[in-house]
């Protein structure tokens, strides 16, 4: 064989080497995309069968269960749906109430609880709002005003196959700062006069200092006339006290004046009396009952017998 022809067959023998790696390397290519095609269908048929998802979760109310002149209790619904056959953990839940910006009230709640497999629980998240720290805090928040708010949740699930999913939530809404309504006795009208028993109705003055409307219910008061404590007497019919009004209510009552000593002359003669009220109304408002103080002490008013008594049954001012 000549020298000449060994080249040729090398060249030959690597070329076909080279080939057949080629080769090689597409089969082995196209086995592992194969593979990873079969492993990802897989996944996704063994994720459709046992069903495992994301949990959604949404605000489904928010509830202002009490309310007064120091604080409100607030109490946000969130119904949290889990598509997932075996229970999740809710790991924390954060909450920020802000208004206009400016961050209220803040906080974590931990170990929040489980949501049943495939199932729905609504998780109540209780907040306490202290009118004090706004107050405080933003000193344009005015008494009697209403300040829109905005309340964010984060819920921290964890899911298997997702891991760890925060999931945010947020409601706006309007909260109410309340006043307690300033509380006059303009007069008070004899029906029935005798030194056992005196029926009269009380002239009462209510001025509503807030932005919203009040429905009073009942009144739960004491009345001192000449530091003599009367007692007190129930509303007839309810009223409606007008956001930024002056509501004027008859309010009968009964007493023994008697027992009103000298001062008893001085009521006699219309020369006016010492006056002093503490106690609170119920009322209905837009965001809920309330229960708010009334008060005012040292108050002069005037006692007038109707004309059938002897009495001068106008409109004098309170003396």
């Amino acid at each position: 064989m000549s020298s000449s022809e060994n080249p040729e067959i090398v060249e030959r023998v690597f070329k076909d080497k080279e080939e057949n790696d080629d080769k090689k390397d597409e089969q082995k290519g196209g086995f592992i995309e194969k593979v990873k095609d079969f492993i990802h269908d897989i996944g996704e048929k063994i994720e459709g069968t046992i069903g495992f998802g994301k949990p959604t979760a949404d605000v489904s109310g928010i509830h202002i269960p009490h309310i007064n002149l120091e604080k409100a209790e607030i109490v946000v619904d969130v119904l949290v749906k889990n598509p997932n056959p075996i229970p999740i953990p809710l790991i924390d839940i954060n909450y920020l109430i802000e208004s206009d910006g400016r961050k209220l009230l803040s906080g974590l709640i931990p170990d929040a609880g489980t949501i049943h497999a495939h199932g729905s629980e609504t998780v109540k998240i209780p907040l306490n709002l202290v009118y004090d720290d706004i107050k405080t805090t933003y000193h344009d928040i005015k008494p009697g005003s209403i300040i829109p708010y905005k309340i964010k949740v984060d819920l921290i699930v964890d899911v298997p196959v997702f891991g760890r999913i925060t999931i945010p939530l947020e409601k706006t809404g309007e909260i109410p700062i309340p006043y307690k309504p300033d509380i006059d006795v303009e007069k008070i009208h004899f029906q029935r006069f005798s030194f056992e028993e005196t029926v009269a109705v009380l002239k009462l003055k209510l001025e509503n200092k807030n932005d919203f409307d009040l429905g009073l219910n009942s009144l739960d008061y004491d009345l001192w006339l000449s530091d003599v404590n009367v007692g007190g007497a129930e509303l007839e019919k309810s009223a409606t006290l007008a956001k930024n009004g002056i509501t004027h209510i008859d309010l009968p009552i009964t007493f023994r004046p008697k027992d009103f000593g000298s001062a008893l002359w001085d009521m006699i003669r219309g020369r006016g009396t010492g006056y002093s009220m503490k106690g609170n109304i119920n009322v209905d408002t837009p965001f809920g009952p309330m229960k708010l103080p009334i008060s005012k002490e040292g108050g002069t008013t005037s006692l007038k017998k109707n004309k059938e008594d002897g009495g001068d049954d106008d409109e004098d001012e309170v003396c």
